[in-house]
């Protein structure tokens, strides 16, 4: 995450992780799920902050995870279905169920599915938001697969040439193991920026950079601003403008609509406003396509020569993707997840009005 976004050092309170677990945990079970579904929720934003992916840890989330349980808008358990089923594919309908929730289990399935016949691929409709989508791909990759996650949620993004949106940021995914090197994690919307890190603008008093929204009209903002308050911008697709390559963004976009919206037999919120998120799941079993420590060797010495890659002028190396997470979980498992004081102070609030344990500061 560029650095813009991360906490600055002035506002930065430390939390140890399993603090932040066990207080997460108790607040959702405190909105009704059940003791293991707290856990994994707890599990999805709590590994998003240690990786540094703090769009879509607790500072962003929770206090609308909270809200949507509050407000009976999600269903802490609900009665989640699968509808179609073959060897290798199934439709669930979530019935209202927090994406991060449901999630874990359709990449479950989606594992179980790939031992079998070498690929599983689920996707959902009728759920809430996803969270990082990163997580489920890292769920396949831990289970030796490679594992792939996109979610397709809201209208906010504007089409190349458009003066309306008509998607969400719809990120996808794609996680791979190795052997010594750590495992390639690529998570990212398919917008200019994802919606999240507009709010962390704010939060930490950071600058939006030219291309990455537009005005109400759809004319692109092409100069350095401040956050405008919600409903007053548009967000651009990735590129920015047709110059910088929006198309791909767009296109990649509608990709992830494809797979998460119309593989689930349902229609996109630009059509259905009422519609609630979408999700794909997919998993490739290495095994029943090379031997897996073939494939991790190889990934080690694909991996390894882009670390090793001589860094531009200006530059301290060359990252690929999952390398700064890995580095960011390293270091906050040891030394704390920092958090701003802000977000601190309402889960102090929350705590003391759920009776839950507080956060233990380091």
């Amino acid at each position: 995450m560029l650095e813009r976004f991360r906490v600055p050092k002035e506002d930065r309170v430390l939390i140890g992780e399993a603090s932040l677990r066990a207080t997460v945990t108790a607040i959702f079970e405190k909105m009704g799920l059940a003791p293991e579904d707290a856990a994994n929720g707890a599990d999805v934003l709590v590994t998003a902050d240690l990786r540094g992916v703090e769009t879509h840890g607790v500072s962003n989330k929770m206090s609308d995870y909270v809200g949507l349980y509050t407000s009976g808008a999600l269903s802490p358990r609900p009665d989640w279905r699968i509808e179609r089923e073959s060897p290798g594919t199934a439709v669930i309908d979530g019935d209202r169920g927090l994406g991060i929730i449901i999630g874990s289990k359709a990449m479950d399935i989606a594992i179980e599915k790939a031992r079998n016949v070498g690929v599983g691929i689920v996707t959902v409709h009728n759920s809430g938001h996803l969270g990082a989508v990163g997580h489920f791909a890292m769920q396949a990759a831990e289970a030796g697969m490679v594992g792939m996650c996109g979610t397709a949620t809201g209208t906010g993004i504007l089409p190349t040439f458009a003066a309306e949106p008509r998607m969400g940021t719809n990120p996808i995914s794609i996680a791979a193991p190795a052997g010594d090197e750590p495992p390639l994690l690529f998570d990212a919307a398919t917008s200019a920026i994802a919606g999240n890190k507009t709010r962390l603008a704010a939060r930490v008093g950071a600058d939006l950079l030219p291309g990455w929204i537009a005005a109400k009209d759809g004319t692109p903002i092409m100069e350095e601003t401040q956050p405008p308050p919600s409903g007053e911008y548009h967000q651009l697709p990735l590129g920015g403008t047709r110059e910088q390559g929006s198309h791909k963004g767009f296109g990649f976009g509608l990709m992830v609509e494809t797979l998460a919206t119309m593989l689930s037999g349902v229609l996109p919120a630009m059509v259905d406003p009422s519609t609630l998120a979408r999700h794909y799941f997919a998993a490739y079993d290495v095994a029943q396509f090379t031997e897996l420590h073939t494939f991790k060797a190889n990934m080690d010495q694909m991996l390894r020569t882009l670390r090793e890659t001589k860094p531009a002028p200006g530059h301290d190396r060359v990252m690929y993707p999952g390398l700064s997470e890995a580095e960011d979980e390293r270091d906050r498992r040891a030394n704390g997840i920092p958090l701003h004081r802000e977000v601190v102070e309402w889960f102090d609030d929350l705590c003391g009005e759920l009776t839950v344990p507080a956060l233990i500061r380091m």
